[in-house]
């Protein structure tokens, strides 16, 4: 279980991150919505895991904005150094997070199978 410094901490990651990725970066290779769903602190703040969801596009070009905010990942981390009020600013890896996606789609199919009962029974 996080300690309230992890979760205070990850949050200003969150919005370091989400307010760099849409205001800082002038990446062509970044295409539709980059949505940051967790971040994950270690025990001792010096490692973020960023979890991202890419929406938009088709699979190369969600590649594409990963790998294009992969590459911008030394830049992000100084504008996170400028915000955050720590000894140490916590390096940060990205992750493709397809649990969201994976969501969508359970929703869609029981939405898929609910109009198929309501079908049978009319």
């Amino acid at each position: 279980m996080p300690t309230r410094r992890q979760e205070k901490v990850s949050r200003v990651v969150k919005e370091v991150v989400s307010d760099a990725i849409s205001n800082h970066l002038s990446d062509p290779r970044i295409v539709g919505l980059v949505s940051i769903t967790r971040v994950e602190m270690t025990a001792d703040l010096r490692s973020a895991n960023v979890y991202l969801s890419i929406f938009g596009g088709d699979e190369a070009g969600q590649n594409k904005t990963f790998a294009a905010i992969e590459h911008a990942k030394f830049k992000i981390q100084s504008l996170l150094a400028d915000n955050i009020k720590s000894r140490f600013c916590p390096v940060l890896h990205f992750f493709n997070d397809e649990k969201f996606k994976k969501t969508l789609e359970t929703m869609r199919l029981i939405d898929e199978a609910k109009s198929e009962l309501e079908k049978k029974e009319q």
